[in-house]
């Protein structure tokens, strides 16, 4: 028995075809005929008559008490319009016709609720699309950032992703042309030269010996390419072009004469030390630091007022090595005679007997080591010795590293003004380390990974016991703040500020902690000087490093062109965005003519490190490597870049001819080099119009030849200059440039 009050029905197969079903319709109601009527009249009267049938046959305590209730005439119902194109939010929630109306359909605006009408599905999918767009262009971006700085097994990983990345959508036939090429698959040979293999004997004789390897991010090894090409192959066997030492134009094969009769204990006048020193300081130490200024001058002033004063002899090198260095700058710029050319050398080899003896090797580095080997290094870069300068300033930054100084320090015994000093000499020894690894086209001693150091505060030593300087080398979050104002105070939009969180700049900005305190009131007292530029200076030393690395490293090779394109583009880019942070005053095209030589030192280095980097494009379009469009288009654009970086740098150099100019303001140490980078780029460039018979710049000979009048100025003194200027020479006789050129002045 049910428990529910429902009246019980006959099972299903009791109902006859003709009952009605669940009492709608009571049995036994005569089935009434009418007769024709029209169609509305008939419709409305069968309702009319079906709903009287229904309430009459309706028991009066039924439970189906369904009566149908007419429809009034006077309704505000929605017109029967037909069906709508798109209906309204609200009437799709409900399920219920909408009349489409706008800016409101009728029942929203009898209901009095706002009408929307939001995006179609076309629209919406246009919409998630574009959204998606954009986060996949952001995380590639990203990854052209950070793709240079990453480890091998990382960069592998990221490959490979990549790779599958790109391989799913060619299956599926769905590749944009922007999408990146498989970076795992590898051209035909190496994409950017011959760097993950040689075909030297560097042991073959004496000459190769002293020249020793030279790698592909040297303007020697693109000079020797260069050649090749023009001569179409090898000439032949064991012929003298056929190998590299034809471009060499350091003066490694020469020896560096040590004089074995020299007094260790000899010390010069003192006008003529004092003249020295301040040249020294004047002249090399803004660019490297090598030494503190302050305590070395102090230990000076003592050892010539107090003879009775014996210093250790590894200071007395120090001190003969910065005569030796200002003695060589000195017989450069002087137009006496009467100077002797062994002055320098003099000074060299004591210092060279005092410290650099036969058992260094077997002597433990102390921090004076580190700075004997570095002054060396400096000294022999000097004097056109590349290679013996790269292997000293490998071992300075191999006795720095053991004495720590690639980490920070926060030992609470070392006055915090030595602390920095330490920072400045690691990052001086980096620096020119840095330097001759591009000289000679070699990698860096040490690792990146393994350096902690903090850059440097841009404040002179003089400023160290200014108590705003002093809390911020003693705090290592306020200088990590610091750092980052520094960025965004000359900078609306770098590199560096672009990859901090925007939360965390808010939060430094309001300066509420203690260290955004200091670090603000330092930025506060920042004004330009040596010590700023230096700062710069090794920040390009870092990109260069960097550029090294990622681009030039035996196992480059191995990488496909693609991901190449990722490192030149991210490291391109961060070139770029080094230079809006300069200052006004230290800008090298607007700057103040008070820190004209900081701005040139910043100048040339800046040019280096572009042509350092769009390089591998030039050389990619000069050996006719097979490519798509997409990398046709990339590698002119970059190759285009590379030669404007190239002919920017020759416009440095005034017009006519000035020597004093070149030794006073520009980095005299090593304009040759600067010098050859750029005019290598210059041939290149002739080489590639004339082989595609493209439009002549005169702007091009012009620049080329005032190359060759600068070295030819410069061999005057400088035998590294006389052979370079004789291989420009020996280019400029090549057929396809003597003709390019040719053209080129006729047009």
């Amino acid at each position: 028995m049910s428990d529910f009050p429902f009246p019980q029905y006959p099972p299903s197969s009791q109902i006859s075809e003709n009952d009605p079903t669940y009492g709608w319709v009571a049995s036994g109601f005569p089935q009434a005929s009418f007769p024709p009527q029209g169609p509305s009249e008939a419709a409305s009267n069968q309702a009319e008559s079906s709903s009287q049938a229904v309430a009459a046959a309706l028991p009066e305590h039924s439970l189906n008490n369904k009566v149908a209730i007419p429809r009034s005439a006077n309704s505000p119902a929605v017109s029967n319009r037909g069906r709508v194109s798109r209906a309204c939010e609200n009437c799709r929630e409900q399920k219920v016709k909408c009349s489409g109306q706008r800016p409101t359909c009728q029942r929203c605006q009898d209901a009095g609720i706002q009408c929307s009408y939001g995006d179609r599905k076309r629209e919406k999918l246009a919409r998630r699309l574009s959204d998606l767009a954009a986060r996949v262009e952001s995380f590639e971006t990203l990854l052209q950032n950070i793709y240079p700085n990453l480890d091998s097994l990382s960069a592998q990983y990221v490959e490979q992703i990549l790779s599958d990345q790109y391989d799913n959508d060619q299956s599926s036939g769905h590749l944009p042309l922007e999408f990146p090429s498989p970076i795992l698959s590898t051209d035909p040979g190496s994409p950017i030269g011959a760097i993950d293999s040689t075909k030297e004997d560097f042991n073959r004789d004496e000459k190769m010996q002293a020249m020793g390897f030279v790698g592909e991010h040297s303007e020697i090894a693109w000079t020797f390419r260069l050649k090749k090409i023009l001569h179409q192959g090898p000439l032949g066997k064991d012929t003298a072009r056929d190998y590299v030492t034809a471009a060499n134009y350091f003066i490694d094969d020469s020896d560096v004469m040590i004089l074995s009769d020299v007094d260790l204990s000899q010390r010069p006048p003192l006008a003529a030390a004092d003249s020295l020193i301040e040249i020294y300081f004047r002249i090399v130490h803004p660019c490297f630091p090598i030494v503190s200024k302050a305590v070395f001058l102090a230990q000076y002033k003592s050892f010539y007022s107090s003879p009775s004063i014996r210093p250790g002899m590894r200071w007395l090198a120090i001190f003969n090595l910065i005569l030796a260095i200002a003695m060589k700058f000195a017989h450069n710029t002087s137009q006496d005679a009467e100077i002797s050319t062994d002055d320098h050398t003099v000074y060299f080899s004591r210092a060279w007997k005092l410290s650099m003896g036969d058992v260094t090797l077997l002597n433990h580095p102390n921090l004076q080591q580190v700075q004997v080997e570095g002054l060396s290094a400096f000294y022999l870069m000097t004097v056109g010795q590349a290679n013996r300068s790269w292997r000293l300033s490998g071992i300075s930054i191999q006795s720095a590293v053991t004495m720590g100084l690639n980490l920070r320090n926060e030992s609470s015994s070392i006055l915090y003004n030595w602390r920095e000093n330490r920072y400045r000499v690691w990052w001086s020894v980096y620096v020119l380390h840095v330097l001759l690894c591009v000289m000679t086209g070699r990698l860096p001693s040490s690792d990146e990974d393994s350096c902690t150091t903090p850059l440097p505060v841009p404040f002179g030593e003089e400023e160290f016991s200014r108590g705003e300087v002093e809390q911020l080398i003693e705090n290592h979050e306020a200088r990590t703040s610091f750092m980052q104002r520094l960025v965004s105070q000359f900078s609306t939009q770098s590199a560096e500020s672009a990859l901090i969180p925007e939360s965390f700049r808010l939060q430094s900005a309001a300066g509420g902690s203690e260290s955004d305190q200091i670090a603000s009131a330092a930025v506060q007292i920042l004004k330009p000087s040596a010590s700023l530029h230096f700062l710069y200076f090794v920040e390009l030393g870092l990109i260069m490093r960097r550029s090294i690395d990622a681009l030039y490293a035996p196992g480059a090779g191995r990488k496909s062109w693609r991901s190449i394109e990722m490192v030149v583009s991210a490291l391109n880019g961060r070139t770029d965005s080094w230079l809006p942070k300069l200052p006004v005053e230290l800008h090298f095209t607007q700057g103040s003519p008070a820190y004209e030589r900081e701005r040139l030192s910043l100048a040339f280095a800046f040019y280096s490190t572009k042509i350092l980097i769009t390089q591998p494009c030039l050389n990619r379009i000069l050996t006719q490597a097979p490519w798509n469009n997409q990398t046709e288009n990339f590698c002119t654009t970059i190759a285009a870049m590379c030669i404007d970086s190239a002919s920017q740098m020759l416009d440095l150099l005034p017009e006519k001819l000035d020597l004093a100019w070149a030794y006073q303001l520009c980095p005299w140490w090593c304009p040759v080099h600067y010098i050859m980078q750029a005019t290598t780029i210059l041939f290149t460039s002739l080489v590639i119009r004339e082989k595609a018979n493209t439009i002549r710049y005169p702007r091009t000979v012009e620049r080329v030849s005032r190359a060759a009048d600068w070295l030819a100025g410069l061999a005057a003194k400088d035998p590294s200059a006389q052979r370079a200027w004789n291989a420009v020479q020996d280019m400029l006789s090549n057929r396809p440039i003597e003709a390019a050129m040719e053209l080129q002045i006729q047009s």
